[in-house]
């Protein structure tokens, strides 16, 4: 097994090799943009980790890396667009840096570029990881859909929340441990398994996203500090806010969440502070480590040594530790 850091460096230079700009350069320029940010890469190296987890070299899991981290980073131009969002990873987003249309078309040969990589598969594999990626993929587009329309309903329950980031977020990371699970042809109860472990950390770590998106530090975490409490997303610790506040409290944070991004001087204080007096803020960090340890008990039933476990109880831990 290879440590994080190095299957990050087998994928970036696997990208490199796979994604280059070439004419017309301002339909590849943005895709080589956005790529070559970094980010942290989680889902690709969640594929080779199970590849060889399996018992398969990582390097005949590449192409599906390259594919989860080329369809996550178009999901992400789109998405950034959807929400007008100015800073991805510390820079400019493709829109912004571009234009709109630039952002849509770039966007669009990188759905497709994710497919074509699957071409290098063959047979039963090449079977299923197409049935899981278009499962997955338009999943992804629903929780998108529902995470927009949660914008203007007034009537969202957590229930409604959870269902829409397991959609948005985490099936894409159940996907990709699948994926490489699929590429190293082992078992259909260890695929299955496999793919639940990663959809409950997946949860957990939109729940973490969510709250860093308002407590964390804007430093380190590399999108714009309450972006989610400016465009007025219903999140879990809004919702929690809303079950467990006073009366009082609970209509002044929805009158908060009323109010447009343009007039927004102290807000994302306000908001933050009805969150922790709530209870809300302790809650979500609460409800982050229940769907982890959930991930765990999937991960400890799977039939394989601990020793094989190890790493991937590793990669959750520091998952759920994170900062950015």
């Amino acid at each position: 097994m290879l440590t994080i850091a190095e299957y990050r460096e087998a994928i970036v230079d696997y990208l490199h090799q796979k994604i280059q700009v070439k004419e017309p350069v301002n339909l590849y320029e943005p895709m080589v943009y956005i790529l070559e940010q970094g980010g942290k890469r989680l889902r690709p190296v969640l594929v080779l980790m199970a590849a060889e987890i399996f018992d398969c070299n990582h390097k005949k899991a590449l192409d599906a890396a390259l594919a989860i981290e080329v369809f996550h980073n178009f999901s992400l131009v789109h998405d950034d667009i959807m929400d007008d969002a100015p800073i991805r990873r510390g820079k400019k987003t493709v829109h912004e840096k571009w234009d709109i249309n630039t952002g849509i078309l770039s966007g669009d040969a990188m759905l497709i570029n994710a497919y074509q990589l699957f071409e290098n598969y063959e047979g039963d594999v090449f079977k299923e990881l197409s049935k899981l990626f278009t499962k997955t993929a338009i999943e992804v587009c629903e929780g998108q859909q529902y995470d927009i329309d949660f914008e203007t309903r007034d009537n969202v329950s957590i229930e409604d929340y959870l269902l829409m980031i397991e959609y948005k977020t985490a099936v894409l990371v159940g996907a990709s441990l699948q994926m490489g699970a699929i590429v190293a042809e082992t078992s259909a109860a260890c695929k299955s398994a496999i793919y639940q472990y990663g959809r409950l950390l997946g949860i957990a770590f939109q729940l973490q996203d969510d709250y860093l998106d308002a407590f964390g530090d804007p430093a380190t975490f590399g999108k714009q500090p309450g972006g989610d409490i400016i465009e007025n997303k219903k999140t879990f610790l809004y919702l929690k806010s809303l079950e467990l506040a006073s009366p009082g409290e609970a209509r002044q944070l929805e009158h908060l969440y009323s109010i447009s991004p343009m007039e927004n001087t102290g807000k994302i204080e306000a908001v933050k502070n009805l969150f922790e007096s709530s209870g809300a803020a302790e809650l979500t960090r609460k409800e982050i480590e229940k769907y982890t340890d959930m991930a765990f008990e999937v991960l400890d039933r799977i039939d394989l040594p601990e020793e094989k476990k190890k790493p991937l109880k590793s990669f959750g831990k520091m998952l759920m530790e994170r900062q950015v």
